[in-house]
């Protein structure tokens, strides 16, 4: 980030100054009105405010956390490398409660509140502080980590509370004008205002669907669940995150487009479960080297290099080397945008997708299924005298590859969770690694996988796939 100097500050506003005069005194022909009246000098954001902010809601979270007392003396360094972490030499357990703060917004007028799924996690107590201070204990109807959204209710009666209505963030358009509300560092309900700076930004480890509104009204600690407001007074997004290198604003903060948000809603007022549609297809994004390999004028949309053969997009027609550059119409500029679009629709219907095949361009129409549970997950923790002891492994199946954003082709026997310190630990295996061969035989499922570890082996030859490369283990018994 680049400074100017105060002396080069003072010589610039010095030329102002001499353009100005020499403005004013050689040109008669621009005529100054006076302002006649109040309203004529005021701009305020009060009335839209007024209108909003009553259904922005502060939010508290209590849990409870067991913590470990010990001696100070063995915190040192010595003991625990002889003793290890664990050793606690007579410690005793004793409880802890942690407070938390963010906030949140009232989507319906009989108490359905949206917040994000960080603000709330792992909580015990919930209380929702309401604009004019009342507070009341709220229930988790619908929990979404992979959005990063959650969904809450409070029970006030027959009262009916001002809400925010939801508008197509579809709509949005980098210039706009927006207001963000909620309760920073815990001072109380605050407003600031800012522009759209960015649409579709990614932001890195927020939730699995990187498709943010980037905006730089200030948001700090404590806005998390807040609401993005248009100027038209709705909803068009769930204040989450912010870029920050010393924890306060920066002038970059991201939210989620209300047209996910709605789907996450939609979801808790019919039945609480999020069930995301699958087509499946993954793809990768067009970039320069593919577009030129490709003979398309510039790089945009998303190669299509995995399809599972019973899913939908095969069915449809779609095939390996596709480029899909829009769903429904609207544009899909890369494999963030694709996966935003497909989590936004419901399941039951259909999407129009269009894409390009050998520089033709077509549409075809795709069912919109929930990812089948095929096969079971058969979820199993490998016990026993074998290197694999220790790991919760599973059948991948496409609802669980969906799950853990893996390619839609991807089958077998896949590492969910590891034991600290079992065997498989020790070996270096990896949550998300996939089984592939022991000794030289094929895993097929978490059945066949029990059946070799009942054999007794002097020599374990493991192969294993890690993020697209296979992985080989010699390990003598």
């Amino acid at each position: 980030m680049g400074y100017v100097s105060l002396k080069t500050v003072g010589a610039a506003f010095a030329c102002v100054a001499v353009l100005t005069a020499a403005m004013v005194s050689g040109s008669s022909a621009q005529t100054k009105v006076v302002p006649t009246s109040r309203d004529e000098t005021r701009l305020s954001f009060a009335p839209l405010v007024k209108s909003a902010a009553p259904a922005v809601v502060n939010i508290y979270t209590r849990r409870v956390v067991q913590a470990q007392s010990t001696t100070p003396l063995f915190n040192d360094p010595f003991f625990r490398r002889f003793f290890g972490d664990q050793f606690q030499f007579g410690g005793r357990e004793r409880k802890r409660v942690q407070n938390s703060l963010g906030s949140g917004v009232i989507v319906s007028d009989d108490g359905l509140i949206v917040t994000n799924y960080h603000v709330i996690d792992k909580a015990d107590e919930i209380t929702v502080v309401l604009a004019d201070r009342r507070e009341f204990e709220a229930d988790v109807v619908t929990r979404d980590e992979r959005t990063d959204l959650a969904v809450l209710r409070i029970k006030t009666g027959s009262e009916k509370l001002p809400f925010l209505k939801l508008r197509d963030s579809d709509t949005l358009e980098v210039g706009d004008i927006v207001l963000a509300i909620g309760n920073p560092f815990g001072v109380g309900q605050t407003v600031t205002s800012g522009i759209v700076s960015a649409l579709a930004r990614t932001a890195r480890g927020v939730s699995d669907f990187g498709f943010f509104i980037q905006t730089d009204a200030a948001i700090n600690p404590g806005n998390s669940g807040g609401a993005l407001v248009g100027l038209d007074g709705n909803l068009i997004g769930i204040n989450t995150a912010i870029y920050s290198r010393g924890g306060g604003s920066n002038g970059i903060g991201f939210a989620i487009p209300s047209n996910m948000v709605a789907t996450v809603i939609g979801s808790a007022m019919s039945g609480g479960e999020v069930i995301r549609p699958w087509v499946g297809a993954r793809g990768q994004t067009v970039d320069a080297d593919i577009a030129r390999t490709l003979g398309l004028p510039i790089p945009s949309g998303v190669l299509v290099n995995s399809i599972h053969p019973d899913g939908p997009a095969a069915k449809a027609g779609l095939k390996v080397g596709d480029v899909i550059v829009s769903i429904n119409g609207k544009e899909v500029p890369d494999a963030n945008s694709l996966r935003f679009r497909i989590a936004t629709l419901s399941v039951g219907g259909e999407a129009r997708i269009g894409a390009i095949r050998k520089g033709r361009i077509f549409e075809k129409r795709v069912r919109l299924i929930a990812a089948p549970e095929d096969p079971p997950r058969d979820l199993s923790l490998i016990t026993g005298t074998n290197p694999y002891a220790g790991a919760e492994v599973a059948n991948l199946s496409p609802a669980l590859a969906e799950e853990l954003a893996l390619d839609s082709e991807a089958e077998g026997v896949i590492v969910l969770r590891l034991k600290r310190r079992s065997p498989a630990d020790r070996i270096g295996l990896e949550p998300g690694d996939i089984l592939v061969r022991l000794n030289g035989r094929t895993i097929e499922s978490v059945s066949e996988l029990k059946k070799i570890l009942m054999e007794d082996f002097s020599i374990w030859r493991i192969e294993i796939s890690r993020s697209g490369r296979l992985l080989q283990l010699i390990i003598r018994g």
